[in-house]
């Protein structure tokens, strides 16, 4: 952790694996998927590495030996798959709080995903969640992740510079992406990726729990 300090505008969030605890159904649903159109079931370690890569991309990766043209077939299937347990899933423990606490402190809360529109605005309005996030870019709209094109829009539309802007996610693509856009990171420990592989990244910290990340925002951000 850095001991350095300096003020955020802008906070940038992944959702899956970040604020919403679905690690472990996205991994099944890969999974599944890939059975389906008869490829290689991917371990859960491969499955769960391209969480938060856009779906074709993820998919690609997760299963290679699917050819191209199974592709738009293993996406219906993984969202057949996904969306049959996405009631069973929800927001980590201590993230309404943190947004809210966030939020009341003036801060501009946006989410950079993985997920595609229709999936993110779905789970916004379950959550109820939309008026609290300022703004939202997702991987069907703009590049996906590690490419940094998402949180440059992002800075883009609050006018927010690259050394008042913060990115927090619990994979190594969302690290990379705020190292290529020139911000900070935060990493959490409880979502996709092991935490062991964030420190080349350069994260100002890693948090273990939402309550931490909390803490830690509130002393540093």
């Amino acid at each position: 952790m850095s001991d350095r300090s300096r003020r955020y505008d802008l906070i940038a969030f992944d959702w899956d694996g970040t604020l919403f605890d679905s690690t472990a159904i996205i991994t099944r649903s890969i999974q599944e998927a890939v059975r389906d159109v008869g490829g290689t079931v991917p371990s859960d370690e491969r499955a769960s590495y391209v969480i938060g890569m856009a779906l074709s991309q993820a998919l690609a990766h997760a299963a290679p030996d699917v050819p191209p043209e199974k592709y738009p077939e293993l996406a219906v299937r993984y969202r057949h798959h996904y969306l049959a347990h996405e009631n069973d899933v929800s927001l980590f423990d201590g993230v309404l709080e943190m947004l809210d606490a966030l939020k009341g402190r003036g801060y501009k809360l946006t989410v950079a995903t993985g997920k595609n529109r229709v999936g993110l605005d779905r789970v916004l309005q379950v959550a109820r969640l939309h008026d609290v996030f300022d703004g939202t870019r997702t991987a069907d709209e703009t590049a996906g992740k590690p490419h940094p094109r998402m949180l440059l829009e992002l800075m883009l539309q609050f006018g927010a510079p690259a050394e008042r802007t913060l990115m927090i996610g619990d994979t190594t693509h969302d690290l990379q992406m705020a190292l290529n856009a020139g911000c900070d990171s935060v990493g959490v420990s409880y979502g996709a990726h092991e935490p062991g592989t964030f420190h080349v990244l350069k994260p100002r910290a890693i948090a273990h729990s939402t309550r931490e990340l909390h803490a830690w925002l509130v002393d540093n951000a």
